[in-house]
C-alpha cells in the first residue's frame, strides 16, 4: 500500500516503522492518519486583525479642540487596546466554532472504517465470485454478501463498515478469507469498538474442492505480513454466582401433582415467602362431615397470608356443611363455594385473609360424566427474594374420569445473582452457567430477558432451571458456579450439514464436523481478536482449530512485536476440535476467554517447546472427548481408531487414552492465573513435559529441558466437575 495517494494526503494505514516488512514496531492496529482542516495562515490573520484596527480607529469620536494632546493621546491608546482585546476574543471565538465543527464531522482517526479514502464495496451474492482484493484497493464493506472466497494482498485493505448506532448488520459468507503480503482485514479497532452485528459465516463440505495450501478449506488465515483485527464490543467475560439459582428457580423446586379418583377438596398450603408447599391434605367431604369440619378447623387457624390452592375431585358437596362453606367465603374470599353443587368441578387459589381481591377462582358444570371444560384457578406472587411464581390449581370430567391437580412453578424469568457488575450483559445474549455437581452434564445454557427490576449484579433469565447451581463459599470450599456471555457482535461460525456425510468421523459422531478454522502463519504483521463469538469452529482433522498459532515463534517484544499479540474476550462454543491450540508459538496472551461444549484438549500448547504463555481468567467447560490424539479419545476412541498403532497392540483406553483435558500444558514455562476448568469429561488441567519436542518440531531435535525448568505461575485456578 502506497503511503500517500495521487493527491498527497494523509495515508489510509500507517505503514510499519521498524525495517522489518512483516512486523510492526510502531504499528498502531486500524489507525488512520489524522485529518484537521488548515489552520489560517499567518498573513490572513495579520491581514483580518489590521483591518480590524482600522476600522475601530475610523469610528473613534473626533477629540474636541481645547481637549491637551496627551489626554487625547491617552484615550487614543485605551480605545486601541479595546479594540484590540475586542478583536482577539471574537477571532478566537470564530476559531473555536470553525475547529468544533470540523472536528465533530472529521472522521476518528482511531476507526478503521471512518477512512475518507475507502471505497464502499458491495460484491452481492455471487458464490462463484473469487474476490482478489489487492494494492491500490481500500474497501469498505457496507452490506450483506456472498462470494467464493477472498484473496487480500499486496496491501489491500478490507474493513467492515460501522456507524454510531450500531445498525449496520453486515453477514459475509465464503468459503475462505486468506490475508497475506501486507494486506488486511479490519472489523473494529482496539480504540473504537465495533459497534454494530458483524457475522462471517465460513461455508463448504470437506469433500468440496481442492485445499489451499498451509491452510485447508473453510478458513480464515493469516500468512506473513497479513493483519488481522477484530474488535467487538466489550462486556464482561465471566463472573461468579452470589446467590444459589434452584432447581426450577425457586428454593424448594417446583411443584405438580395430578390424580384421578381423589374424591372431595385436596387442598395445598403454601408458603407465599418461599413458595414451598407446607401442606398436602385431603377432606372428603362428600362423603364425612367431620372432613368439613376440619378444613373449617384449619382455615380459621391458618397464618395470615399463606396461600391456599383447592381442587375438587370426583364430588365434594353432598357434606360440605353451610358453616364450612362460609367460612371458605369469609376467610379465603370465594365466591362460587356457597353454590357448589354434585360433581361441579371447582378450583380456588386464594390467601388466608386476603379476601376476594387475593384469589381466582373458576366452576365447571357436571353434564353425563363431562364438564363444559376445566376448572382453572391460578394466582400470581412474588417470594421475598423477589422471584415471581405463580400457584394453579385444576379440576375437570374427562371421558367420565374427574380429575384434580396443582402446580407452583416459576414464571415470567428466573432471577440470577451475580458477583460482578453485569450491566454490559444485553437482553437476548445467551450465557452459561457451570455445574456445580460432580457431572459436567449439569452446566446449563439460559437467554436473557430485560429486567429494570434488576440491579446491575443481576439479570434474567427466559428458561427455568434443570438443575441446582451453587453460589455459596460452603465450609471454606467456593462452590459458586462460574457464569458467562455466550453472546458477541463479531460472530464466525462455520455452516454446518444437517447430517455428519464423512465415514470416518461418523463412527463417533452423528453431526458434522466440519466447521471452520482460524490459523495465523509466522511473520504475520499483527494479529489481535477481542470479544468475538466463534461458533461451529474446528474440524477433526490435524491443523484445523477455532483459532490456531502455528508456528509462529515470539509473537510479544521478544519476537519484535511492539503490541502484545492477544486473544482477549472470546466466546468459543459448541466447536469440533480444540477452543485456542497454542502451536511453536511463545508470549501469546490468552485473556477473559471462553471454552464451551468442544471436542478435544481445549486451551492446548502443542509441542513442548512452547514458552512465556500466559493464560489469564479463561473459562473452560464441558470438554469432550475427540479424536484427533490418544489423549483426547474415550474408551470406544481409543480402541476404535488404528491409525499410527504399532502392528496388533492394543490401545489400553485407561492408560493409552483418556486424558481430554481443558488445559494442557505441554512446557513448564507458561503461566496458568485465575483460571477455571469447570467441567472435562477426564480431567481440568493437565501438565505434560516433554524430553524433546513432539509433533512438526519433533524434526527440529530441540530440547525442552522441561525437567530444568522452573514452573511458570501457576496461581489461583479452579478445578471442577470433572470424571478425574
Amino acid at each position: 500500500m502506497q503511503d500517500t495517494d495521487a493527491r498527497g494526503s494523509s495515508p489510509a494505514f500507517l505503514r510499519p516503522q521498524n525495517g522489518s516488512s512483516h512486523r510492526s514496531l510502531g504499528y498502531v492496529p486500524g489507525r488512520i492518519a489524522p485529518l484537521r482542516p488548515p489552520l489560517p495562515s499567518q498573513s490572513h490573520a495579520a491581514a483580518e486583525f489590521t483591518s480590524v484596527r482600522q476600522e475601530a480607529r475610523t469610528r473613534l469620536p473626533s477629540l474636541p479642540v481645547d481637549q491637551h494632546p496627551c489626554q487625547a493621546e491617552a484615550n487614543r491608546h485605551k480605545n486601541t487596546l479595546i479594540c484590540f482585546a475586542i478583536s482577539s476574543l471574537s477571532l478566537f471565538v470564530a476559531l473555536g466554532i470553525f475547529l468544533g465543527i470540523a472536528s465533530r464531522y472529521a472522521p476518528d482517526e482511531n476507526c478503521p472504517d471512518q477512512n475518507p479514502r475507502l471505497k464502499s464495496w458491495s460484491p452481492g451474492k455471487d458464490p462463484e465470485k473469487r474476490v482478489f482484493i489487492k494494492k491500490g484497493d481500500l474497501f469498505r464493506l457496507d452490506s450483506d454478501a456472498t462470494v467464493h472466497s477472498i484473496v487480500i494482498q499486496d496491501g489491500g485493505v478490507l474493513v467492515f463498515g460501522d456507524d454510531k448506532e450500531g445498525s449496520k448488520n453486515i453477514t459475509l459468507r465464503t468459503r475462505f478469507i486468506l490475508i497475506k503480503d501486507g494486506g488486511m482485514l479490519h472489523v473494529g479497532a482496539e480504540k473504537c469498538r465495533y459497534k454494530s452485528k458483524a457475522t462471517i459465516i465460513l461455508y463448504g463440505k470437506s469433500n468440496e474442492g481442492a485445499d489451499v495450501p498451509e491452510f485447508g478449506k473453510k478458513f480464515i488465515g493469516v500468512g506473513p505480513e497479513g493483519t488481522l483485527e477484530l474488535h467487538g464490543h466489550q462486556k464482561l467475560s465471566w463472573t461468579l454466582l452470589s446467590k444459589t439459582m434452584h432447581f426450577s428457580g425457586l428454593a424448594y423446586g417446583h411443584y405438580t401433582f395430578k390424580k384421578n379418583f381423589s374424591r372431595g377438596l385436596n387442598v395445598r398450603v403454601i408458603d407465599q415467602d418461599t413458595a414451598e408447599v407446607l401442606e398436602v391434605l385431603k377432606f372428603d367431604t362428600h362423603e364425612f362431615s367431620e372432613d368439613s369440619l376440619k378444613l373449617q378447623n384449619l382455615l380459621k387457624n391458618g397464618s395470615p397470608g399463606r396461600i391456599v390452592a383447592i381442587a375438587v375431585g370426583d364430588s365434594a358437596a353432598k357434606n360440605l356443611m353451610e358453616e364450612t362453606r362460609v367460612t371458605i367465603q369469609n376467610v379465603l374470599g370465594s365466591k362460587f363455594v356457597k353454590g357448589l353443587s354434585y360433581r361441579q368441578a371447582w378450583a380456588f387459589v386464594g390467601v388466608i385473609g386476603g379476601g376476594n381481591s387475593s384469589s381466582n377462582e373458576s366452576v365447571r358444570n357436571y353434564e353425563n360424566h363431562s364438564t363444559g371444560g376445566k376448572a382453572l384457578a391460578q394466582k400470581e406472587f412474588f417470594t421475598v427474594d423477589g422471584q415471581k411464581f405463580v400457584v394453579k390449581a385444576y379440576s375437570e370430567w374427562n371421558d367420565g374420569v374427574p380429575i384434580s391437580g396443582f402446580q407452583v412453578e416459576a414464571v415470567g424469568g428466573v432471577i440470577l445473582n451475580l458477583l460482578d457488575d453485569v450491566s454490559s450483559w444485553e437482553p437476548g445474549d445467551r450465557i452459561v452457567v457451570a455445574s456445580t455437581d460432580y457431572s459436567m452434564y449439569q452446566t446449563e445454557e439460559f437467554t436473557l430477558l430485560p429486567c429494570p427490576e434488576c440491579t446491575k449484579h443481576q439479570v434474567k433469565v427466559k428458561e427455568n432451571p434443570q438443575f441446582p447451581h451453587a453460589g455459596e463459599v460452603i465450609d471454606g470450599v467456593d462452590m459458586r458456579a462460574e457464569v458467562g456471555v455466550l453472546t458477541r457482535n463479531i460472530l464466525i461460525k462455520g455452516e454446518m450439514a444437517n447430517t455428519c456425510y464423512h465415514e470416518k468421523e461418523c463412527q463417533f459422531f452423528n453431526y458434522d464436523t466440519f466447521g471452520g478454522h482460524i490459523k495465523i502463519l509466522k511473520n504475520f504483521t499483527s494479529v489481535h481478536l477481542s470479544y468475538v463469538e466463534l461458533n461451529q469452529m474446528g474440524q477433526q482433522q490435524i491443523g484445523s482449530y477455532p483459532v490456531h498459532f502455528h508456528l509462529c515463534g515470539d509473537v510479544d517484544e521478544k519476537g519484535g512485536y511492539n503490541f502484545k499479540t492477544y486473544l482477549e474476550g472470546l466466546s468459543i462454543h459448541h466447536c469440533f476440535s480444540r477452543c485456542v491450540t497454542v502451536h511453536a508459538t511463545n508470549g501469546l496472551l490468552i485473556k477473559d476467554t471462553i471454552g464451551y461444549d468442544t471436542l478435544g484438549h481445549c486451551f492446548f500448547t502443542e509441542d513442548g517447546i512452547e514458552e512465556r504463555n500466559t493464560l489469564f481468567h479463561n473459562l473452560g467447560l464441558v470438554t469432550k472427548p475427540g479424536t484427533l490424539l490418544p489423549t483426547d479419545r474415550n474408551s470406544s476412541m481409543c480402541i476404535g481408531i488404528r491409525d499410527k498403532v504399532y502392528g496388533s497392540y492394543v490401545p489400553v483406553p485407561a492408560t493409552d487414552c483418556m486424558a481430554v483435558s481443558t488445559f494442557w500444558i505441554s512446557h513448564p514455562n507458561n503461566h496458568l492465573i485465575n483460571n477455571a476448568a469447570a467441567g472435562s469429561q477426564d480431567a481440568g488441567i493437565w501438565y505434560l513435559f516433554h524430553r524433546i519436542a513432539t509433533g512438526d518440531s519433533h524434526s527440529l531435535a530441540l530440547e525442552t529441558k522441561s525437567e530444568l525448568t522452573p514452573l511458570g505461575i501457576f496461581y489461583n485456578n479452579r478445578v471442577h466437575s470433572n470424571f478425574k
